[in-house]
């Protein structure tokens, strides 16, 4: 008879996505994921928050109730449960191309809490959209070719740069007084630039993923040693607090601001199954239609749980893949773990505090290099496009000149309705729906059309040799 070990079938081997590392490991790990997504999961609170008028306090409640929301985001999205989130080790955070659009709702409604609540109801709505259109997401993605996304990604970095470029004179409070733009200002946020390029220069690989908080961190202490820094609202924060649902009351639901909202949240699909795509090359995992549906079902999920928790859309995070890749820890777990570390933060009203305390100078400095590398890689995605095809070149160059009007002009379209403004006052907004419309006009009825995706591994080879990845294949005679 044979030996009991002998008769056992041999273990399925687990895939590194699907390895639960030991619990010190996973905090270790997950702690450092949280210090590459802080800097920027804050940034969108406090430029909303600023945008809006809202009080120390109320932006404070923001910052928490984003973190908080973040990590419930990314753990749905990590762990997953039914159909529900990717299974892939994503880090959630609210996502940047809302950013302009909730803005333009927001102080269309008046700004303060007024306008949050019109937010809110936009952004439930966006969510709910995303829910749905999930399982289709496979035909909307043939309207946005290389053309399309490179063109969408500079247009989120031009314009917001000026937003960051706004709080390095001191925050768009001083605008048109004498302490705007001043010597210390630029210092700061000169300093601050400064010190994150130093870091990204001679740092190791865990420094160069953690620039941008050392930045913060560094230009905050310099000013704070100036005296430059109010810390009035920590004193004042309290160590605990519960993010408790529609804490500014119930949203409001208006038509063209939940229709600007809806096109946002499409934009957003776009991006997610784009990263979706590059962890599953990163990771090994297999990647197929319904994984993308389930990344976008547990984004849609997550907006839709933001707008009730008083916080904004999500969408995984492009800083946390490259650290995925560069540490080469792919467990989802540690992503599990970093959800986790952002709830206990977002718990700790004091936290939000310092974070709200970040001078806006120091925060405008750092914001210029994100921002800033936004639209880098939308320049080197449409490098690789064939710009010298006229249909290329108009797309591009109409829809950076659409994007610019509101941003460029402010008063543009302020003789429009308010809810027409909602959709027209967003440089993204209507820079991207010109990108899509001036696609679909020139090649959605081609007899001989041809779908072009963005092969990553051909892009990087392509810096040598001058291939173009995107090219269509020949056709035969």
């Amino acid at each position: 008879m044979a030996p009991l070990a002998s008769r056992r079938r041999p273990s399925t081997p687990v895939h590194p996505v699907d390895e639960v590392l030991p619990l010190p490991t996973l905090a270790l790990y997950g702690f450092q994921h949280v210090l590459a997504f802080y800097a920027g999961a804050v940034l969108v609170p406090v430029i909303l928050g600023n945008s809006l008028g809202l009080s120390r306090q109320e932006l404070v409640y923001l910052i928490n109730a984003d973190l908080v929301t973040a990590g419930i985001a990314t753990i749905i999205q990590a762990w997953g449960f039914w159909r529900i989130g990717a299974r892939l080790p994503l880090v959630q955070g609210a996502t940047f191309t809302a950013v302009s659009p909730m803005i333009a709702i927001g102080q269309g409604a008046g700004g303060g809490t007024a306008g949050l609540l019109v937010v809110y109801g936009a952004v439930i709505t966006g969510g709910l959209a995303v829910f749905l259109f999930a399982p289709f997401v496979g035909r909307l993605t043939v309207y946005f070719p290389p053309i399309v996304t490179g063109t969408l990604l500079t247009v989120i970095g031009i314009v917001l740069i000026p937003v960051a470029l706004q709080d390095v004179g001191g925050g768009a409070a001083l605008i048109g007084g004498t302490e705007y733009g001043s010597p210390a200002h630029l210092a700061y946020a000169g300093g601050t630039l400064l010190f994150i390029l130093l870091v990204v220069r001679f740092g190791g690989p865990f420094l160069r993923g953690i620039a941008v908080l050392l930045g913060l961190v560094c230009g905050t202490f310099v000013a704070w040693l100036l005296g430059d820094v109010d810390l009035g609202a920590v004193d004042t924060a309290d160590w605990v607090g519960v993010t408790s649902p529609l804490h500014f009351g119930l949203p409001h639901f208006a038509v063209f601001p939940m229709l600007a909202m809806v096109v946002v949240m499409l934009i957003t699909m776009v991006e997610t199954t784009g990263d979706v795509y590059a962890m599953g090359e990163i990771t090994g995992k297999n990647v197929d239609g319904d994984t993308v549906s389930r990344a976008l079902r547990a984004d849609g999920l997550s907006t839709v749980i933001g707008g009730m928790l008083n916080a904004f859309p999500y969408v995984a995070f492009a800083e946390n893949i490259g650290l995925v890749r560069i540490s080469r820890v792919t467990s989802r777990f540690v992503v599990v773990a970093a959800g986790v570390f952002m709830i206990l933060l977002g718990l700790v009203p004091k936290a939000g505090a310092v974070v709200a305390s970040v001078p806006h100078p120091v925060l405008g400095g750092a914001a210029v290099a994100m921002f800033g590398m936004v639209a880098a890689v939308g320049i080197q995605i449409l490098a690789k496009v064939d710009l010298r095809e006229e249909r290329n070149a108009l797309i591009l160059a109409i829809s950076l000149g659409a994007a610019m009007l509101p941003t460029a002009v402010a008063p543009f379209f302020e003789r429009m309705p308010t809810e027409v403004r909602a959709v027209l006052g967003s440089g993204i907004t209507l820079g991207t729906l010109t990108a899509v419309g001036l696609n679909l006009f020139f090649h959605l009825f081609e007899n001989r059309r041809t779908r072009r995706n963005i092969d990553w591994d051909s892009l990087a080879a392509s810096d040598d040799d001058g291939a173009d990845p995107w090219a269509a294949p020949a056709q035969p005679r």
